[in-house]
This record gives structure tokens, sequence and C-alpha cells, in this order.
């Protein structure tokens, strides 16, 4: 509830009915258009405050913030499956090259002849 939002971080409900409106945070609603702040939206709500409050950032501002942030989020996320996906390569080209260089130590070679090792 907006009330109940507005309290917790001593703003006014205008002030967060603004914050919609500038679309810095998007409460759901429920079937009696009630706004419910989910718990990523007060932790956006308190980063705004910060950055107007503390640093007198104006909500232009505070807008190119978080779209920049969202931004830096999305590429940390693509970075992390780009180094799985390349840790996952590695480990596979590990593992082919164990395979052979266990190959070559099975192998003996002599006289024309290739000798493998017997299994105990």
């Amino acid at each position: 509830m907006i009330s109940v939002v507005a309290r917790r971080f001593e703003v006014h409900p205008q002030t967060l009915r603004l914050y919609e409106r500038e679309g810095l945070v998007k409460p759901s609603r429920t079937q009696g258009n009630t706004r419910l702040y989910s718990e990523e939206d007060l932790e956006r709500l308190g980063f705004i405050l910060s950055l107007t409050r503390d640093l007198g950032v104006n909500l232009a501002g505070v807008e190119i913030i978080m779209n920049l942030r969202h931004k830096i989020e999305t590429i940390q996320q693509e970075m992390e499956r780009f180094i799985t996906q390349v840790r996952e390569e590695l480990g596979k080209r590990k593992q082919e090259e164990a395979i052979e260089s266990s190959r070559a130590l099975v192998k003996v070679e002599g006289h024309g002849r290739t000798f493998k090792a017997e299994k105990r």
C-alpha cells in the first residue's frame, strides 16, 4: 500500500505517485487498484531516494542512472554466461587432451608394431 511505503521511506504519497508516473517504480496492482510494492520495488525506491536526498540528483538524472544501472546488470549477466561457456569449453578441451595423452602413453611402438597396455 502506498501509505505504508510512504511512511516507511518518509515521503509523501504524491512523491511515490510521481515516481510511478515517471516510470521509476512500477508497483503491481490488486483487483481493487491498490498498489503492491515488491521487495525489488522497495530496493529500487531506496536507491532512488538515496540519489535524490543524499546526492541531490534530479529525476531526469535518476532515470539516466537507473537505465545505466540496468544496462550494467545486463552486461554482467551476459559476461557471466560467457565465462561459464568458456569454462565449459576449456573443461572439454582439457578432457580431450587428457584422453589423447592417455592414448599416447598406452601405445608403445617397437619394430613396426604397436602394443597396447593390458588391463589389470
